[in-house]
């Protein structure tokens, strides 16, 4: 029976998404989770905003040298893509806008740390097919935008159609989907509740291996070998504050499980998922190692 590969990507952006524009949590977060991945030997990819790079070239410097996968993650953590929902405030950006915003967010991490960036991630896995043919023209080999809780369609790493980003294809990028349970029944009108961000933080990592294991039952009873790509960031490992967030002239108030146990037991939780995932068999990969794995069938 095939392994299943995992990615644990990190998206390198501002605390708590877009909620705030500080970087308080960025330092001793990144630094907590180098030292979890190195006590493991895992090796991942770190997907950055300009703006976080430019801000913390310290630890972009540091993740490279560490030997993880520099990715990228668009200029301001802004909507790249097309959205799937509404959030206030979050105006996409024109589709004749994207090609140059990704050639300027890839030049701005190559000129910091001297490594030319190969595997992206939307924000808010608000992806589009703009975006990838964007991608395909700029040298990328890995999207890992694919919102597996939405599309629910593909299963593991595909290259995708240069008119439909969410259809397989004859690109040379590959599109790599992120992690749903979908042994799942969802009572959410987008399916959200079938994707498990940040269930590890929430109830622990044991809670979110019983999703693991449902999912690649699931998959595997489809004849596809699993590929878990998940997502998480710094700020999640450093204490966030709770309640209304002050700044600029008003206040904004993240739904209170967006910041709940984040610090110490975030810290110690990965720690132990990482633990169970190489139990259960589990290998890891980079984006741009799955990408490398994924054979052009089209």
């Amino acid at each position: 029976m095939e392994e299943s590969r995992v990615l644990l990507g990190f998206d390198m952006e501002t605390d708590i998404g877009s909620w705030t524009p500080w970087y308080r949590g960025f330092q001793p977060g990144t630094e907590k989770i180098l030292a979890v991945l190195e006590k493991h030997d895992v090796r991942t990819t770190f997907f950055f905003t300009a703006d976080a790079a430019r801000k913390n070239t310290g630890v972009l410097r540091q993740v490279a040298e560490c030997g993880h996968e520099i990715g990228a993650h668009t200029l301001f953590h802004e909507t790249i893509g097309e959205p799937l929902f509404d959030i206030p405030g979050m105006v996409p950006v024109l589709s004749e806008e994207v090609e140059n915003r990704l050639r300027k967010n890839t030049q701005i991490i190559e000129e910091l740390c001297g490594v030319r960036p190969v595997s992206f991630r939307c924000p808010r896995l608000f992806g589009s097919t703009a975006v990838v043919n964007a991608l395909e023209k700029l040298g990328y080999k890995a999207d890992v935008s694919y919102p597996m809780y939405y599309f629910k369609e593909q299963l593991q790493p595909y290259h995708p159609d240069s008119g439909d980003w969410t259809r397989r294809g004859g690109m040379k990028l590959v599109e790599i989907p992120n992690f749903a349970d979908l042994s799942m029944k969802s009572s959410d009108p987008y399916g959200r509740d079938l994707d498990q961000w940040p269930l590890w933080r929430l109830e622990g990592a044991a809670a979110l291996m019983e999703h693991v294991r449902n999912f690649t039952a699931c998959v595997r009873a489809r004849g596809v070998a699993p590929c878990l790509a998940f997502y998480m960031h710094p700020w999640e490992f450093h204490p966030m504050p709770e309640g209304l967030l002050h700044y600029g002239e008003g206040a904004v108030l993240p739904d209170p499980f967006i910041v709940k146990n984040c610090g110490p037991y975030a810290v110690e939780q990965f720690d132990l998922l990482l633990e169970l995932l190489k139990e259960s068999g589990a290998v890891f990969r980079t984006a741009r190692e799955l990408a490398d794995e994924t054979p052009q069938t089209e």
